[in-house]
C-alpha cells in the first residue's frame, strides 16, 4: 500500500481545527446555559462575550436578579443598547442588589440633574461608577461643584460629567491638583472654564500635570494671561510626538518654530485641528490665495475656521466685491472671516440689492470657481 504523506500546511490546518473544536466544546460545556441564553437573547450581548460572563458567574441560575436590574435601568430611561454596553463592560452590576447598590447611585445622579439618556450614556460607558461608594463620590462632587461658577442649574456640572464619563473618587488627589492649578494663577472663572473644557486634567498624576504646565510656560505663556488656560488645555490633549509632527508641518510651509509658537500662543485651538485639516488650511492661505506668511502668523485663528464651509465661500464673495469697488473702504479678507454669519450676510451680500443674488450664489458655491490665484495685498 502506498503511504500518503500529508503536507505541513495540511497538518497545521488539522491541528488548528482540532484545537478550535475542543476550545469551542470546552466553552460550551463550561458555560452557564441559562445565563448564556439570557445574555444573548434578552440583552443581545455577542456570544463570545456572553460565554465569558456566563462562565464567570456560573453560580447564577435564576433570572430574577438580572431581570430586576434590567427593568430598573429601563425604567430609569436607559436604552437597550446602553444596558447591553454597561453589562458587557461591568457584568457584575447585572447581579447587584438594586436597592442597596444601584438605586442610591442612580438617584444621586438624578438629583444632580442627570436624567434619562444623559445618565444612560455616562453609566453605559463607565458602569463602575455604580460600584463606588457614595461616601467617596459625594465629597468629590461637592468639590467640583464649588469650582463651577454660577452653575445654579447644574448645567456645567452635567457637561463636566458627560465629557469626563467619570467622577473622581480620590479626594486628596483632586484637592492637590486644584491647589496646584490655583498656585499657577488659574482661579475663579478660569478654573471653572478649565474644568468644563478639560475635566480629565484634574485627575492627572501630579508629575504629569506639572510637566504640562512646564511645557506651556516654556512656550511663552504667562500665568497672568487668560490664554494660559487654553494653552494648558491644548497641550493636555496632545502627546509631544503629535505636537512635534504639527510643528514640522508648519515648518514645511516656511513657518519657523518661533513663529509656530507665536501662533499657538495667539490661538491655542489650532492644535485641536487634525494634521489633515491644518495642511488644507495652510495650502489654501499660503499657496492658493498667496497670503503673506506674516499675515497668517499675525492672525492664526483663521486656521481654526472651516475651509469648506466658511473660508472658501467667503473668499468667493471677496473676489467679487473687492475688484468691483463695491465697498467704500479697503477691507481685509481676515476681517470678513471673523464676522458672524448674520453680520457677514448683512454687510457683504444682502445690502447690495441687484448684486445680492449673484453674491449669494457665489457664497453658496462652496468651492473656488476657477484655478486663478489672486494676490491679496492685505493684512489679515
Amino acid at each position: 500500500m502506498q503511504r500518503i504523506n500529508s503536507s505541513p500546511n495540511s497538518q497545521n490546518l488539522a491541528t488548528k481545527s482540532l484545537f478550535s473544536f475542543f476550545s469551542s466544546l470546552s466553552e460550551t460545556q463550561n458555560s452557564n446555559a441559562f445565563l448564556l441564553n439570557y445574555l444573548t437573547k434578552t440583552l443581545n450581548i455577542p456570544k463570545s462575550r456572553a460565554l465569558v460572563i456566563s462562565n464567570r458567574f456560573s453560580q447564577i441560575k435564576s433570572p430574577e436578579k438580572p431581570e430586576t436590574v434590567r427593568q430598573y435601568f429601563h425604567n430609569a430611561g436607559f436604552s437597550d443598547a446602553e444596558i447591553q454596553l454597561a453589562v458587557s463592560i461591568s457584568p457584575r452590576i447585572l447581579f447587584s442588589d438594586v436597592d442597596k447598590t444601584i438605586k442610591p447611585k442612580i438617584e444621586f445622579f438624578q438629583h444632580l440633574g442627570l436624567q434619562g439618556s444623559d445618565l444612560g450614556k455616562i453609566i453605559s460607558k463607565t458602569p463602575s461608577l455604580l460600584t463606588v461608594s457614595l461616601e467617596k463620590l459625594i465629597p468629590c462632587v461637592e468639590i467640583l461643584k464649588k469650582i463651577l461658577v454660577n452653575d445654579t442649574n447644574n448645567e456645567d456640572f452635567i457637561r463636566v460629567v458627560s465629557r469626563w464619563k467619570w467622577i473622581p473618587t480620590d479626594k486628596s488627589g483632586l484637592l492637590r491638583n486644584i491647589e496646584y492649578l490655583r498656585n499657577c494663577g488659574i482661579v475663579g472663572s478660569q478654573l471653572s472654564v478649565l474644568l468644563v473644557r478639560q475635566p480629565r486634567l484634574f485627575c492627572f498624576e501630579e508629575s504629569k500635570l506639572r510637566h504640562l504646565v512646564s511645557r506651556v510656560l516654556d512656550m511663552g505663556f504667562s500665568t497672568n494671561s487668560r490664554m494660559f488656560v487654553y494653552g494648558l488645555q491644548a497641550v493636555s490633549y496632545l502627546s509631544e510626538e503629535t505636537f512635534d509632527r504639527k510643528l514640522e508641518l508648519f515648518r514645511s510651509y516656511g513657518i519657523s518654530k518661533e513663529e509656530f509658537i507665536e501662533m499657538f500662543r495667539k490661538a491655542p485651538g489650532i492644535l485641536a485641528s487634525s494634521e489633515e485639516r491644518l495642511k488644507l488650511g495652510l495650502e489654501f492661505f499660503l499657496k492658493d490665495v498667496e497670503f503673506k506668511k506674516s499675515a497668517l502668523v499675525h492672525n492664526p485663528v483663521c486656521l481654526t475656521l472651516s475651509i469648506e464651509n466658511r473660508v472658501i465661500p467667503r473668499y468667493r464673495v471677496f473676489q467679487i466685491v473687492m475688484p468691483r469697488g463695491m465697498l467704500k473702504k479697503k477691507l481685509s479678507f481676515g476681517s470678513m472671516l471673523l464676522l458672524s454669519e448674520e453680520n457677514f450676510l448683512k454687510k457683504f451680500v444682502l445690502r447690495f440689492g441687484d448684486d445680492a443674488e449673484e453674491l449669494l450664489l457665489a457664497y453658496k458655491g462652496h468651492s473656488l470657481g476657477s484655478s486663478r490665484k489672486e494676490n491679496l495685498e492685505t493684512t489679515i
